[in-house]
């Protein structure tokens, strides 16, 4: 009789890069009245993972109770959970949920101190959603802090880092998505449903990706 093979699941963890963010951010001069804006992102790019410790600490993650399930206690993601962790505040706004209207280019260049032509001229579409290439945004973000227009390079920064790291769907592209849930400033119950919605989608049926949002809940756990 052959012994009772071990079921294995196989989890992908998008990979990104965020070498390049980390050193845009060493450029913000005032580091601490950035975080009080936009919250510990700064901390969050600089955290170094150890290789493997997202594979296992999944495995503690319970998707029939949306929780993770050690030995002694149970850690379950909360909005106070993430709002502590990300340094955001819950806001009392309407939370982003993808049924919006595409914010128009003099809306989007209010939000993000751009002008609208150069919106308008690097607006495209990737994978069916229209936004625009990181490539732009970096070369952007670094004009303006060698102009020492600190207050606009730090808003096309933090725009940045919700399109590639927060909120990442298309490699180098900060789709217009992420530009909503940047422009609508309640990013925390997002990034806790994105989670949930990985979990379920993913941890269920044992293959694909995991949204990276889970890798913030992570970051909290390997650090305590």
């Amino acid at each position: 009789m052959e012994p009772e093979r071990r079921k294995t699941k196989k989890y992908t963890f998008k990979s990104l890069k965020v070498e390049e963010l980390r050193k845009i951010g060493s450029f913000i001069i005032d580091q601490d009245k950035f975080c009080s804006k936009y919250g510990r992102l700064l901390y969050l790019l600089r955290t170094k993972m150890e290789e493997g410790i997202l594979s296992t600490l999944i495995h503690f993650y319970d998707s029939l109770y949306h929780c993770f399930i050690f030995s002694d206690y149970q850690l379950l993601p909360t909005l106070e959970e993430y709002s502590s962790i990300i340094g955001l505040p819950i806001t009392g706004r309407i939370p982003f949920t993808g049924l919006e209207q595409d914010p128009k280019p003099c809306e989007i260049a209010k939000s993000t101190h751009l002008r609208k032509g150069e919106i308008e001229k690097n607006m495209v579409t990737e994978g069916g959603l229209p936004g625009s290439p990181a490539e732009f945004l970096i070369e952007k973000a670094l004009t303006l802090s060698q102009e020492r227009k600190e207050e606009d390079f730090e808003v096309v920064f933090a725009l940045l880092v919700n399109g590639l790291f927060l909120f990442p769907n298309i490699n180098n592209f900060v789709d217009i998505n992420a530009i909503k849930i940047f422009m609508k400033k309640n990013h925390v119950p997002t990034l806790l449903g994105d989670t949930y919605y990985s979990s379920k989608k993913f941890l269920w049926k044992g293959n694909g990706y995991l949204l990276y949002s889970f890798f913030i809940q992570v970051v909290h756990i390997s650090s305590s």
